[in-house]
């Protein structure tokens, strides 16, 4: 599959699955995570290596919006996070069509993301709870590879990048545009 190969429909579309790991659950967003995801999106720490500044309300609204409109148009998307222990918000993850104007167009290739609050870093959430991702994806996705893109002075999130078998593909070679694509080739279940 080359990059430029269209996204044929992953599953039926809908809401996202209920996912479990040992101390996580992955679940659909509701109305009521905006508090949570408002304040994600505006931590100096969660938006220097993505989005560059704090986002406004409405734009959050918005991401919310477009979360949900992944699972019922393309079949896949983002889940949100909560701490079993506790039942709270710590971030969300998953994968998304973004149409990003980008150079080679990843357009129609499950962009795979995450964003934790600062308080769950460095536990081995994202590890955790990526890889129920992967694995999903690896099961669902009708598609050859998935890809990522990270600021390339994002250190944490290359290595854990690169922990679940994404491989560099092109490094931006000025500040213009200062992210890494990464890609990793979809694993396939044996057939029985």
């Amino acid at each position: 599959m080359t990059l430029n190969e269209p996204l044929q429909r992953s599953r039926r579309p809908g809401i996202a699955p209920r996912l479990q790991t040992e101390r996580l659950i992955l679940r659909p967003h509701r109305p009521e995570d905006f508090t949570e995801c408002a304040a994600l999106w505006t931590d100096p720490a969660v938006v220097r290596y993505t989005i560059g500044s704090a986002a406004p309300a409405q734009r959050t609204w918005q991401r919310l919006l477009a979360y949900c409109g992944h699972w019922q148009l393309l079949g896949f998307g983002y889940w949100a996070v909560e701490s079993i222990s506790d039942g709270r918000y710590i971030g969300e993850l998953g994968f998304a069509d973004f149409h990003r104007d980008c150079v080679p167009s990843i357009d129609g290739i499950p962009e795979v993301g995450w964003a934790l609050m600062p308080a769950a870093h460095g536990k081995g959430y994202a590890t955790e709870a990526l890889r129920k991702v992967i694995e999903w994806g690896d099961l669902h996705l009708s598609v050859g590879r998935t890809v990522c893109l990270i600021h390339r002075d994002n250190a944490p999130s290359l290595r854990l990048a690169r922990k679940l078998g994404y491989l560099s593909e092109l490094r931006a070679a000025t500040d213009d545009e200062p992210h890494m694509l990464l890609a990793r080739e979809v694993a396939r279940p044996s057939p029985q």
